[in-house]
């Protein structure tokens, strides 16, 4: 069975859009976002939604948003949309998944949390698209985020556009254009869980 090229059909949809139509790009830091805004940015009017609560360091967190802050006043590619950190929200999400694998359970529910919020907010300012940096990785799902975007595309009535950005030496570009920017790029995706897992003489984390 084939996999569905997200990817094409990101092309088809963009073609199918009117210009200049508002779309909500979730972005999880600037160097993933770099890649996608270059791509989005001439067809789509793009706001940047900062929701991150898995970032649970507050420091490492403030550090990425203003690299997305940044990069965005340098290029002009799109505006701003910030949200309150809230990693509490994570953890809620989270709970009982604590001791998954990395790229398992928990970054899925990860996922959903902040695609739904993404989707809320796009629902309640207008926007008429909706879409995410995350599928950039080559460590996210593209299936999973496409499918979270589909089912919430019909719950709140704001289109999902599918993507999968890491095609046609999308994550490569995304290095480059850091590297262009002199963006810091992290070594993990911000939660404390796969921080320890980096770390790994590290204790595993308590919580509560």
């Amino acid at each position: 069975m084939n996999k569905p090229d997200f990817n094409q059909k990101m092309k088809q949809l963009m073609a199918e859009a009117g210009q200049g139509e508002r779309l909500l790009l979730h972005s999880c830091c600037g160097p993933c976002s770099s890649r996608c805004l270059e791509a989005l940015k001439d067809k789509f009017s793009v706001t940047v939604f900062y929701y991150n609560p898995n970032i649970t360091d507050p420091a490492e967190y403030e550090k990425r948003k203003g690299e997305q802050l940044r990069l965005l006043s340098e290029t002009d590619w799109a505006g701003f949309l910030d949200c309150d950190y809230a990693p509490e929200e994570f953890f809620a999400a989270a709970k009982g998944l604590e001791g998954e694998r990395e790229g398992g359970a928990r970054c899925f529910e990860c996922y959903k949390l902040r695609l739904e919020r993404t989707a809320i907010a796009a629902k309640e300012k207008g926007f008429r698209w909706f879409c995410s940096t995350l599928s950039v990785s080559p460590h996210k799902n593209a299936a999973w985020l496409n499918g979270l975007g589909e089912s919430l595309q019909e719950k709140y009535g704001v289109r999902w556009l599918y993507n999968d950005f890491k095609k046609e030496n999308g994550y490569l570009r995304s290095v480059q254009l850091a590297e262009e920017h002199r963006l810091y790029r992290q070594n993990y995706c911000g939660c404390i869980y796969s921080d320890w897992r980096i770390k790994k003489d590290a204790a595993p984390p308590k919580t509560e």
